[in-house]
């Protein structure tokens, strides 16, 4: 399956109470299962794409989802006496095949609990879908903060990281190690505007400034020089590189041959890296030494967890888990831990209040369900990447280890989410 992935890959080269929430349920249809509890299944739908733009995420996904019910339950994939079925659909990229799959599932098979997906925007309207039906929607890698901040929902929970994490974790190390003076380099479109902003918030927030505004060059762009010469002469002390696609490649090669990240007077190149099959597919010889962050690797967590996964994905699957494998592992571990505290009940009622608070151990160590928001708070890693042909796959060196209380996204649920600890107001409102 992964040979696909690559195969495709290369043709792409591109809270409201609880009582709200009651009074809801009067409003529409009863969920069929929303009270199944005893010996009744416990039916999993995941929503992810296998053929589409996303697959080599929607792969990683599924593997991980698969593992995490399969560890959290001890190999027998039975919650408290239920059996655990896991119904897959492939959206295959399509938002509104997405909600159709979404609606049917739940309709037609009676899934208890909704899981997906790798894109922000199919997510999005996950949201809206299992919000009608009271059902919980784990959202997937999905990265956009919106989906547990402006778009929250009290059906939503979230153990995989949102790009805050990424923009803090790294923020964390470069203000100590870099400098306190920063520039962007980003596509000119809706993902770059996105991480632009969270990173941003994410330097800023640890004593960083930036030079000027980011530098916005077009999808299509191949010659980078004129960017790269703005770059340098801003004067920063490094250059947060977020670029998706075929210009990866010449983008890293001009910047290294323009002495970006390799002399001392010019800035240090920062940037984020993806899954395996996407830097080998895009990386060369000039991403070498790079420094960035990761949201997981599997040579770099030291514990039991990180080790079961390791040895069962090489089995199972005869690959190291990859980029987003931990979100899905962790995802399944939550659903698995939250049905048990609520004694085998998946009524949003009770399941809600059984992940709220949540903390469990998993493959990078300790998650907490945050409460107010439901995005769960993990550990971030920032890496070096040292090469590109390791046969197992061990391309970066480990250099710092970025803990979930340095990490922790902003809380933009809205003001009437917030606790005695933590402001959810927007931040633009604040």
């Amino acid at each position: 399956m992964i040979a696909a992935a690559r195969a495709f890959l290369a043709k792409q080269v591109y809270r409201l109470s609880l009582m709200l929430l009651a009074a809801a349920m009067l409003a529409f249809p009863a969920h069929p299962t929303a009270q199944a509890q005893g010996n009744d299944p416990l039916k999993i739908g995941l929503l992810t794409d296998l053929s589409g733009q996303y697959v080599i995420y929607g792969i990683e996904l599924e593997n991980g989802l698969t593992l995490g019910l399969d560890y959290a339950t001890g190999g027998t994939l039975e919650v408290a006496g239920r059996p655990v079925e896991l119904l897959v659909r492939d959206y295959a990229n399509d938002p509104e095949l997405a909600i159709t799959q979404a609606r049917e599932l739940i309709e037609v098979e009676g899934i208890d609990i909704l899981v997906g997906a790798p894109g922000s925007g199919v997510t999005r309207g996950l949201i809206d879908v299992a919000a009608e039906y009271d059902v919980i929607l784990m959202a997937g890698p999905a990265a956009d903060p919106r989906i547990t901040g402006e778009f929250f929902a009290l059906t939503t929970f979230r153990a995989c990281r949102n790009v805050y994490h990424d923009a803090l974790g790294l923020a964390a190390w470069s203000v100590e190690h870099v400098g306190t003076t920063y520039i962007q380099l980003a596509p000119d479109y809706a993902f770059g505007y996105g991480l632009t902003a969270a990173f941003d918030y994410g330097f800023e927030a640890r004593g960083a400034e930036f030079a000027q505004a980011a530098i916005y060059a077009p999808t299509g762009t191949t010659e980078f020089e004129p960017y790269l010469r703005q770059v340098i002469d801003s004067g920063a002390d490094g250059v947060i590189i977020t670029w998706a696609g075929i210009g990866l490649i010449d983008l890293f090669q001009q910047a290294h041959e323009l002495g970006l990240g390799v002399d001392e007077d010019k800035p240090m190149i920062i940037t984020g890296f993806s899954s395996n099959d996407i830097v080998l597919a895009f990386a060369d010889g000039a991403q070498i030494g790079s420094t960035g962050v990761l949201a997981y690797y599997y040579t770099l967590p030291d514990n039991d967890v990180n080790d079961w996964l390791i040895a069962q994905h090489r089995a199972r699957y005869d690959d190291v888990p990859d980029l987003f494998t931990e979100c899905g592992f962790a995802t399944g571990q939550a659903i698995v831990a939250g049905v048990m505290q609520a004694d085998g009940s998946t009524a949003p009622e009770d399941l809600i209040l059984a992940l709220e608070g949540l903390e469990w151990e998993g493959p990078k160590g300790a998650y907490t369900m945050r409460p107010e928001d439901h995005q769960a708070l993990m550990p971030m890693y920032v890496v070096r990447l040292t090469n590109l042909d390791d046969p197992d796959q061990a391309l970066y060196e480990l250099v710092a280890e970025i803990p979930p209380d340095d990490t922790a996204p902003p809380c933009e649920a809205g003001a009437d989410r917030s606790s005695d600890t933590l402001d959810c107001t927007p931040l633009a409102d604040r």
